[in-house]
């Protein structure tokens, strides 16, 4: 029950709009603490990138245990090569709806398939990473190299573990019915209701 609750309590926070992603104030992280810090707590008060961790860890249950992590070291490897070319100035267009349609399309993926085949989840999660790291290189344009370092640590660990504790949850609860349904709509409103703020913005 306590499991359900928690669950339940995360997929409410997904309709919300997506919050400034500055766990900083928008400061500069100046230190290793500062670089993780803010790496840790930008994909959480984002809630565009909370909402698609969630799903694809959701996602990635159906999934045998091998090819379920590779699917989300794709999604990390992906995020970092994002990351990187953002700080290179290298645009991926309309990168902030890129990522909210990335939450749509995890959350219909739940409602309508039963499950993603492994080849098809590793490609929209390394394509997803690359949109989402991109978007989260903004909190470190122009920092030294030991918070970016730092930084980048933050993010692994956070959105790995997202992941991860996503899967674990959906594997636990696999004869509750209400799971898969419930995250696959509530990302589906959420990753729909960022697109629309993204095109309008």
């Amino acid at each position: 029950m306590r499991r359900q609750f928690f669950a339940l309590s995360l997929m409410a926070l997904l309709p919300l709009p997506a919050a400034a992603h500055h766990p900083m104030d928008g400061a500069m992280p100046q230190t290793l603490w500062q670089g993780f810090a803010s790496g840790i707590g930008h994909p959480v008060i984002g809630l565009d990138h909370l909402a698609f961790l969630l799903a694809a860890g959701v996602l990635a249950a159906a999934l045998p245990r091998g090819e379920a992590l590779r699917a989300i070291a794709g999604f990390l490897a992906a995020g970092m090569l994002g990351l990187a070319l953002h700080m290179a100035d290298i645009g991926l267009g309309m990168n902030e709806a890129l990522v909210a349609a990335s939450v749509l399309l995890a959350g219909l993926a739940l409602l309508v398939a039963k499950r993603v085949s492994a080849p098809a989840l590793l490609l929209g999660f390394a394509l997803a990473g690359l949109f989402h790291g991109h978007a989260f290189a903004e909190a470190v344009i122009g920092a030294e190299a030991t918070p970016i370092i730092a930084y980048l640590s933050g993010l692994a660990v956070i959105q790995g573990c997202l992941m991860l504790g996503a899967m674990a949850l959906a594997r636990e609860t696999s004869r509750a019915r209400w799971l898969r349904p419930s995250m696959g709509a509530a990302a589906s409103f959420a990753g729909f209701a960022f697109l629309v703020t993204a095109l309008i913005a």
